[in-house]
């Protein structure tokens, strides 16, 4: 059983990562400092050093805790799944919610974009879209669709690349590709 120390010092990690959940896509990655994610998660600025190494460690685990979690979602949903077809369907139904200008789509792209400066968080997104395209791949399998790894990685890029138009496109609809989408498996 933790300690009481312990439990409150789990529950501060827990409010600084909410925190930065919040400001990576209010404000952008590099606007998130060590003052304003204090102030955001109610503790004082050297508290955010005590649980953490740095900001950016913040920032890495709160992209990867929502990357994870919003993976994590989709399991269910593609088991439910009877058809390749209906794999596809459920992928794109599952990215209707994202606009590419909501919260959690800019996290995703902030997250992206720094990943291509910080090797920690690009090993972390990797791991995330392997898995993702792991479960994919095997979904996929189950259906005897012809290559089923390379199309899960064309058909998880393809949803990537949908919710990044939307944000400077807002007529690209998830559904309007889900015909295309469909005949590649």
């Amino acid at each position: 059983m933790p300690s009481p120390s312990a439990t409150r010092g789990e529950a501060v990690r827990r409010r600084l990562v909410a925190a930065a959940v919040e400001l990576i896509p209010e404000r952008g990655w590099t606007a998130v400092s060590t003052r304003v994610l204090a102030e955001r998660a109610d503790v004082t600025p050297s508290v955010v050093h005590y649980h953490f190494s740095s900001v950016q460690a913040v920032l890495v685990e709160a992209v990867l805790g929502a990357m994870r979690a919003v993976s994590a979602e989709l399991g269910p949903v593609l088991a439910a799944a009877s058809t390749a077809e209906e794999v596809v369907d459920a992928m794109v139904a599952a990215v209707e919610q994202y606009t590419g200008t909501d919260p959690m789509s800019l996290l995703f792209v902030e997250g992206y974009l720094a990943s291509t400066r910080d090797t920690t968080l690009r090993a972390g997104i990797a791991a995330v879209l392997a898995d993702l395209r792991g479960v994919l791949g095997d979904r996929l399998r189950q259906f005897g669709v012809v290559d089923p790894d390379g199309t899960a990685v064309v058909l998880g890029a393809a949803i990537d690349g949908l919710l990044m138009h939307r944000a400077v496109a807002p007529d690209t609809t998830p559904a309007g590709v889900a015909g295309v989408l469909r005949r590649i498996v």
